[in-house]
């Protein structure tokens, strides 16, 4: 058993771990409610102005398809894993970079690239993968003016006919436990599947022409798709860390108890032989 100089200062240590745990909850917490608010008040926006133009391109004939709808035999990848800069937060990035190696896989065939947005994920997919470019700053506090510049490096890269497909890997937030990874094609945009007897009950009147609107809005929607998916991320590294930091502080709570119960034992265990040797002694000189 540990002498009692040691497991005071094992005490000690394990409580200002809990009290530092127990703060990063608290602001992850804090930073969570905000992030949750953001993403639940984009995501039907976002989801709606996808379906929509999905539906529009379906309906356009072939010559007037955008570039960014256009499908081509896939020869060179294009992989975005949305990570966070900082750890402790779980399998928050962990599981980022296990779904990028299996997309990574799944196109063994063709030539397969990455841009790395966040620090944590790129350090280690960097060792496996041909990283073309790594952006840290963005998943800090992103604004839509920044997200739009990453998003149109991404976007001429698919119209030169750099890379024939995008694929976005990030984590979708469902709750502050749940955390689900995605691994969803940002280009070619996917055309609406629905035959034209599902599409019958809805008619819209178009002004100006269909292409017109489809050439305006598919770049504009790309851009809120890929803000959606890093805001989605960052709602999800706040509750990942939240959780992460409430299980830690459980954990050290749990420690800390154990020690002190160790400690008390080994006080009282002391106690008591000092009085043992104390009583001895009187009996020897007593005889």
């Amino acid at each position: 058993m540990a002498n009692l100089k040691e497991l005071r200062n094992r005490i000690t240590s394990v409580s200002s771990t809990m009290q530092i745990t127990s703060a990063m909850k608290m602001v992850s917490a804090a930073k969570l409610n905000k992030a949750q608010d953001a993403i639940t008040k984009m995501r039907p926006y976002a989801e709606k102005l996808t379906e929509l133009l999905q539906n529009l391109s379906a309906s356009l004939e072939g010559d007037a398809q955008s570039p960014y709808t256009q499908v081509r035999p896939v020869e060179k990848v294009l992989i975005v894993p949305i990570s966070s800069n900082r750890g402790l937060a779980g399998a928050f990035n962990s599981n980022i970079v296990k779904r990028t190696n299996a997309v990574v896989n799944e196109y063994a065939s063709a030539k397969v690239e990455l841009f790395s947005i966040g620090k944590k994920a790129n350090d280690i997919l960097q060792k496996k993968h041909s990283v073309i470019d790594v952006n840290t700053e963005v998943t800090e506090n992103p604004t839509y003016e920044d997200v739009a510049e990453i998003a149109e490096y991404i976007m001429k890269a698919y119209e030169d006919k750099t890379y024939d497909k995008i694929i976005l890997v990030y984590n979708s937030f469902k709750n502050a436990a749940t955390q689900i990874v995605k691994a969803e094609q940002f280009l070619p945009l996917e055309t609406s599947t629905e035959t034209p007897q599902d599409t019958a009950s809805t008619e819209y009147i178009y002004e100006p022409s269909k292409v017109e609107i489809l050439n305006e809005l598919i770049p504009k929607s790309l851009k809120i798709q890929l803000f959606k998916a890093l805001r989605d991320s960052i709602a999800s590294e706040h509750g990942a860390r939240m959780t992460a930091m409430h299980k830690a502080t459980d954990n050290a709570t749990e420690l800390r108890d154990g020690l002190k119960l160790s400690y008390n034992k080994a006080r009282q265990a002391a106690i008591t032989n000092e009085i043992l040797e104390i009583v001895a002694g009187a009996e020897a000189l007593s005889s």
